[in-house]
């Protein structure tokens, strides 16, 4: 099984989204060809309804923890309730930001 796919399965089993995007963003960084080591999650989830921001992202980070420790290097999260994905996100999802790589610091 693929990390998206292992992604995907321990999303829609913990948050039953309404709606869901795991999109592997690897080819835009210099990683070798058919890595899984950058992704981007758009989730809207009744389950997020009165938690902040923060709250929604520890919990898929939980929730992803093995992931993240062993194959993940970049996880983008962006998480809705309903409304606020019909108000706006819909239509207007950001974009991830540029990987710089391990350590590497971009220059001011």
């Amino acid at each position: 099984m693929t990390i998206e796919a292992i992604i995907e399965e321990k999303l829609l089993t913990a948050f039953s989204p309404v709606h869901l995007d795991v999109i592997n963003e690897s080819h835009q960084h210099n990683v070798p060809p058919g890595s899984e080591s950058h992704f981007k999650v758009i989730i809207v989830s009744e389950k997020f309804e009165g938690e902040r921001l923060i709250n929604r992202h520890r919990a898929i980070n939980t929730l992803l923890a093995t992931e993240l420790a062993e194959h993940i290097h970049a996880l983008a999260l962006h998480t809705y309730t309903e409304k606020e994905w019909q108000n706006y996100y819909a239509e207007n999802t950001p974009l991830s930001p540029k990987c710089l790589g391990g350590g590497k610091k971009q220059s001011i």
